[in-house]
């Protein structure tokens, strides 16, 4: 069963199929003016000329798509980067990539730092994507957090999104988030659901480098030291990671994935995606995870790492 066939009453089955994929960059870059380069973007749209246009390709995302759609996937998380430099050409193309390839039902989004990467843009790009970053229940006035309850599991999205100086692609997590994103995580565990957590910086110390570290990780772990969570998952380094992360209400493994339009030949990894196979067993959760990257031909992907999280 393909995204686009999904039918929502599959959504009950014993066992549930989460794909993960993040840090899409598509491509290719839209016509920028001149006055959208008296900006920060005149850094970005250098770096995508000089390096990322060879290694980020959309043929790249397309093959990872056709093998997510025969996995018989339930839902399809995406933790950010959609764009490169947040111009609205971009944002609009990434809103007619999401309708061509992920349905609503079956698709969580939460923004990266190049989705904010000028003030103005994160406004912009999450009123085009509104319908994939809204949750079940209105929140209020702000987008984030919000959370959508799929079968067992309750889908969590935050935001670390925001306008940054030049030459940094730092995050922020502020504690007014991280209190309204307990209530939501307590109400899940209320209805004993799988809780997973989206959000584009990795949520850790060392994670990576200073210039695009996510500020504010305390609070973040303040939340999940009060209401815990099953699963972590993120994008921002472009690396295929886990941290397990050990908090008073238990372990909670930290998941990220390389880009998603990565080609071979460069420093980072190639493009893949996660899996998780998420079931009960008796009271307690099972949890595989499954990591899928592109191989030398770019046609196909393989599992090249299996692991039971639970």
């Amino acid at each position: 069963m393909s995204l686009l066939e999904f039918s929502t009453t599959a959504i009950r089955s014993t066992m549930f199929r989460l794909a993960h994929i993040s840090d899409l960059h598509l491509s290719p870059m839209p016509k920028v003016r001149l006055r959208e380069l008296l900006s920060k973007r005149i850094t970005g749209y250098v770096n995508w000329h000089r390096h990322r246009k060879a290694f980020h390709q959309i043929g790249v995302l397309d093959t990872l798509m056709s093998e997510i759609n025969k996995k018989d996937i339930n839902h399809l998380a995406i933790t950010g980067d959609m764009v490169n430099l947040a111009t609205t050409p971009e944002i609009i193309g990434a809103r007619h990539w999401l309708e061509k390839n992920c349905p609503v039902e079956t698709t969580s989004l939460v923004p990266g730092n190049h989705d904010a990467y000028v003030p103005g843009a994160f406004n912009r790009a999450m009123k085009e994507w509104q319908p994939w970053v809204s949750g079940d229940k209105p929140t209020g006035s702000k987008v984030f957090p919000y959370m959508q309850i799929r079968g067992p599991v309750a889908i969590i999205g935050l935001s670390t999104s925001n306008a940054t100086m030049p030459f940094r692609a730092t995050g922020r997590f502020s504690k007014k988030q991280a209190m309204a994103a307990t209530n939501l995580l307590e109400q899940a565990k209320e209805q004993n659901l799988f809780r997973v957590v989206l959000i584009h910086h990795p949520p850790y110390k060392g994670a990576t480098h200073a210039m695009k570290r996510m500020y504010g990780f305390e609070n973040f772990i303040n939340m999940l030291d009060q209401s815990g969570a099953e699963l972590v998952l993120h994008g921002h380094t472009h690396l295929n990671t886990r941290y397990d992360l050990n908090t008073q209400k238990g372990y909670v493994p930290i998941i990220g994935i390389s880009s998603a339009t990565q080609t071979h030949g460069d420093k980072k990894p190639v493009a893949g995606f996660n899996m998780f196979e998420i079931s009960r067993n008796g009271d307690d959760w099972r949890c595989e995870h499954q990591r899928h990257l592109l191989n030398a031909s770019h046609q196909h992907v393989e599992c090249v790492e299996t692991d039971q999280l639970y």
